[in-house]
């Protein structure tokens, strides 16, 4: 895997699509297997549109096809998420989750940097209650 540079965007440095279903699967393994993070799901025993929403989300945040924003439009992260009560240990086992998830993947140093550090960043943003 190239490392991620100007001209290559993360999206192309993983592989495309198969990387970030890949991950999303991974990831709500680790949701499925954890009830106080699975009880903020809306739909918990279907969790495939979550899962569907978030591999393109992530697709097109990294570079990838505008499929998200084709379907569903702006990201509006932080109004799609406030109905969810979201304190630190929900955002601690999230970002349990998706680290997992990416370690499970063992992608590149530098792909893993920028994944890590974007969730870092996105987990604490969504974050509305203490």
């Amino acid at each position: 895997m190239p490392p991620v540079s100007e001209q290559v965007t993360l999206y192309e440095a993983v592989g495309g699509m198969p990387f970030f279903e890949a991950l999303v699967d991974r990831f709500y393994l680790g949701v499925a297997s954890d009830p106080p993070l699975l009880a903020l799901y809306s739909e918990p025993k279907d969790l495939g549109p979550a899962r569907r929403h978030l591999t393109l989300f992530l697709a097109q945040y990294w570079g990838g096809p505008t499929t998200y924003r084709d379907e569903r439009g702006h990201p509006r992260l932080r109004m799609r998420h406030s109905p969810f009560e979201i304190g630190p240990d929900a955002r601690d086992r999230w970002l349990s989750n998706m680290r997992d998830a990416v370690d499970s993947l063992d992608p590149a140093p530098s792909v893993r940097k920028a994944l890590l550090d974007y969730f870092d960043m996105a987990a604490e943003g969504m974050r509305n209650s203490d």
